[in-house]
C-alpha cells in the first residue's frame, strides 16, 4: 500500500491559458500550499507548468473497489484508483462498491471519491456478489442503511433480466420505489438508478429519482419530464458498447432479451443526442470496475462527442459541469489545486486529453 501525502507546500505557476469554465479563459494562476489563486504570490515559484489548464476530470459512474467477481483486495482497489488518477480523473462518484472504501478518502495521493455504499437490487436479479439484495418490503430499510453509509448517494438497480419473463423487467414495484426515494431524501441523500429498459424510466421519474445511469430506454415521451424534474443522465457509453456481446451470450436461452439489448444498443447515440438537445444534463461515467477497465474517462468523453455532443459539452460532462453538479471545486480562488495541464485547447482537440502534460492533485504534481 502507498502512503498518505500532504499537499505540496510551495508555489506552482501555471503559465498557459486557464479554462476556468467552458467559455472562460483566464491568464495567471498559481498553486500556493495546495490552493489555487489568481493573485501572484510574492515568492518565486518552485515549478512553472506551461499548457492549457482545466479542472481535474470527473468519472461520475465508477466502481473503485469492485471487480468482475465483486469485492477486490485493497491493493487492487488502490491500483484502480491510481489508474484513474493517471488518466486525469481526480474526482470519482462511486456508483456502488462491496466493501467500505472510506480508507481511500484518507489518501491524498488518490482521487477524491464520493461514495454511494452498495448497490441495492432485487433478490437474484443482479450480478452475484455485487449488491445488497432485498424484496420490495425491505427496500426502504435498505435504502436508509446505504444512505447513512455513503456520502449523499444511494444506488438502485432499477431493472435486470427476469429469467421467467425472458426479458428486462423492473426490479421493484412503483409504490416501493416512491417510498424508497422519499426515505433517501429524508436521510439527506440523492438516489440514482441503473436503468436499461424503457418502462423503468417512467417508474423512476414518478418516484422522484435524482439521476439515471445508462438510460438506454430513453424515449421522446420521457424528455420533457427529465427536463422539468432536472434529472441528469450518466450514459456510460463505453459500457453500452458491450451490449452486442451480452446479447450474443444470451441468444440461445433468452432470445427476446437478446433482441431487446441489441435494439437498445442500436439507438444509444441517437437517444443521448436527443436528450442533450432537449436540455437534459449529461455527465460522463465509465462504469469501470466490473467489465470496463479503469482509466478510460477520455474514451467516454470521446464517445459522447461521437454521439453528437459538441466537444466543449462532452468535455464539460467530465469537468466543469460535473463538478458543479456534485458540489465540487473547479478552478476558483482558494479551491484545491486539482487540475490538468494539456498541450492544446481541449475544447478544440479532445485528443490532447490522452497525452496530458501534467496532473496536479492537491497541489502536488504527479507527473
Amino acid at each position: 500500500m502507498g502512503t498518505t501525502l500532504d499537499a505540496m507546500t510551495g508555489i506552482i505557476e501555471f503559465s498557459g491559458p486557464v479554462l476556468a469554465g467552458p467559455d472562460t479563459v483566464r491568464h495567471g494562476l498559481w498553486s500556493v500550499d495546495g490552493r489555487l489563486t489568481f493573485h501572484r504570490p510574492a515568492a518565486a515559484p518552485e515549478r512553472v507548468l506551461d499548457g492549457w489548464v482545466i479542472p481535474g476530470l470527473v468519472d461520475a459512474h465508477c466502481h473503485i473497489g469492485l471487480g468482475p467477481g465483486g469485492d477486490v483486495a485493497e491493493d487492487t482497489a488502490e491500483t484502480q484508483a491510481f489508474t484513474d488518477r493517471d488518466a486525469g480523473t481526480l474526482l470519482v462518484r462511486d456508483a456502488g462498491a462491496v466493501h467500505d472504501t472510506r480508507w481511500l478518502q484518507q489518501r491524498t495521493d488518490l482521487p477524491r471519491i464520493i461514495r454511494a455504499g452498495r448497490h441495492i437490487a432485487r433478490t437474484r436479479r443482479y450480478l452475484r456478489g455485487f449488491a445488497v439484495e432485498v424484496e420490495p418490503d425491505g427496500l426502504v430499510e435498505a435504502v436508509r442503511k446505504q444512505a447513512r453509509a455513503g456520502d449523499g448517494w444511494v444506488k438502485l438497480v432499477g431493472d435486470w433480466i427476469d429469467r421467467d419473463a425472458g426479458d428486462l423487467a423492473a426490479s421493484f414495484p412503483a409504490g416501493s420505489l416512491k417510498d424508497a426515494v422519499q426515505a433517501a431524501h429524508d436521510e439527506g441523500a440523492r438516489v440514482t438508478a441503473h436503468c436499461f429498459a424503457e418502462d423503468t424510466l417512467d417508474d423512476m421519474l414518478d418516484a422522484g429519482i435524482d439521476c439515471i445511469e445508462h438510460g438506454t430506454g430513453l424515449l421522446p415521451r420521457h424528455l420533457p419530464r427529465f427536463v422539468e424534474q432536472g434529472v441528469p443522465i450518466v450514459p456510460t457509453l463505453i459500457n453500452i458498447a458491450t451490449f452486442p456481446d451480452i446479447a450474443a451470450q444470451a441468444e440461445a436461452k433468452f432470445p427476446r432479451y437478446a433482441a431487446h439489448m441489441r435494439s437498445l444498443w442500436e439507438r444509444r447515440a441517437e437517444r443521448i443526442l436527443e436528450a442533450h438537445e432537449a436540455g437534459v444534463a449529461i455527465y460522463a461515467g465509465t462504469d469501470a470496475g466490473s467489465v470496463i477497465r479503469h482509466g478510460r474517462i477520455v474514451d467516454e468523453i470521446r464517445a459522447l462527442h461521437a454521439a453528437g455532443l459538441p466537444a466543449a459539452a462532452a468535455l464539460g460532462a467530465a469537468s466543469w459541469s460535473a463538478r458543479t453538479w456534485l458540489g465540487a471545486d473547479g478552478i476558483t480562488e482558494g479551491a484545491s489545486a486539482d487540475v490538468l495541464v494539456c498541450a492544446k485547447d481541449p475544447r478544440q482537440d479532445l485528443g490532447t486529453l490522452a497525452g496530458l502534460k501534467h496532473i496536479v492533485l492537491r497541489g502536488r504534481p504527479t507527473r
